[in-house]
């Protein structure tokens, strides 16, 4: 069906009987498809998000006036700043089914233990000195590293210095409100636990490459490894790299190396809901452009390029954010070697059979 016949809605003499009908269908509760398909039924996804930007220099400045002003404590359990899509009606959700926002936590503040169905990760753009807490293990949070908190996991996190610092939190909110599956409980109204260790005892046992404890041979829906670091991160991109540069095949296109967080005991995403990624271009690689079903939230981690989002380009730097909607067309341009975390809704997307890419134009 092309999009021409598609929008060939059922023509009907306008007469009083017809008006009867569907004055009938309104009072029953009822809604003939006939009058709503293009709507309901699209030739190709029409998102209500829209793409956007938001500008770290920007953000900060508004995340530390929030430390001065706003406590943080029980009731508003965290102080973070939802990214409001503008597309989709004043909700604080950045797409349909992510939630992101910037948290600020300042000098020796506690922010108290909780848990929620909802699964949560935090990435770290710049600092460190901060714990989170998840399920009693202490966890580091340090620039670049990615920190997850499953589902049902409780969590706070305390800041062990006299700075403050600032990250960005990623859930499945707005999937989980309107579906109808989401439950919180309080916790302890500080931390249960205030040591600050190197490495949290998940990484003690899940961060050895290619091992696994006999003594957790169960598969978990979500990764048991709550801290992802930088500088294995960091290893692989530039491996990948050199690897390219000795004409052997390992980035996913020229200059375009990526690598995606895996669940150790599984080897799929981090979470079930929520998959993520990082992304290193060379300088001067431009990524062909491509259009995926679901969305996806970039943080720029260092460096400077742009994104060019259906055909509109904009200039990015260290700490900006943005998001792509469903089959909305992106592409980057890397001005210095530029690197940059990446989190979608892909698994569920995969899971339930909708996942779709089309690159330059090629198949969808």
């Amino acid at each position: 069906m092309n999009e021409a016949s598609h929008s060939n809605v059922m023509k009907s003499e306008d007469t009083p009987e017809l008006r009867q009908l569907y004055a009938d269908f309104e009072a029953g509760h009822l809604m003939p498809l006939w009058t709503q398909i293009d709507d309901i039924m699209p030739v190709v996804p029409k998102p209500k998000a829209v793409p956007h930007v938001w500008k770290w220099s920007h953000l900060f400045p508004l995340a530390e006036r929030s430390g001065a002003l706003v406590p943080v404590g029980r009731g508003g359990e965290r102080r973070a700043i939802g990214l409001a899509n503008p597309g989709l009606g004043g909700k604080a959700y950045i797409t349909p089914t992510l939630w992101a926002a910037i948290q600020y936590l300042g000098p020796r503040e506690t922010a108290p233990e909780h848990r929620h169905a909802q699964n949560a990760f935090r990435f770290v753009v710049e600092g460190e000195g901060v714990w989170t807490v998840v399920n009693g293990d202490p966890v580091r949070m340090s620039r670049g590293d990615l920190l997850l908190t499953p589902g049902w996991h409780f969590h706070g996190h305390h800041n062990d210095t006299d700075h403050p610092m600032a990250w960005i939190d990623g859930l499945d909110i707005p999937f989980s409100y309107q579906n109808d599956v989401g439950f919180f409980e309080f916790g302890a109204d500080r931390v249960t636990d205030y040591a600050t260790p190197r490495f949290s005892r998940g990484e003690r046992l899940w961060a050895h490459p290619g091992l696994r404890p006999l003594s957790e041979l169960k598969d978990t829906v979500s990764s048991p490894l709550a801290a992802y670091r930088w500088e294995n991160t960091d290893k692989a991109l530039t491996e990948q790299l050199l690897l390219e540069n000795e004409g052997q095949p390992a980035t996913v296109e020229q200059g375009h190396a990526a690598i995606r967080y895996v669940n150790p005991t599984t080897g799929g995403d981090v979470m079930p809901t929520i998959r993520c990624e990082f992304h290193r271009l060379r300088v001067g690689t431009i990524t062909p452009p491509r259009r995926e079903v679901g969305s996806s939230v970039f943080q720029v981690f260092e460096g400077a390029g742009t994104v060019v989002l259906n055909n509109i380009e904009s200039k990015l730097n260290k700490g900006d954010l943005f998001v792509v909607p469903s089959w909305v067309a992106w592409s980057l341009n890397a001005e210095t070697q530029f690197d940059l975390f990446r989190f979608s809704d892909a698994p569920i997307m995969e899971r339930l059979g909708f996942a779709r890419t089309q690159v330059e134009g090629v198949g969808r």
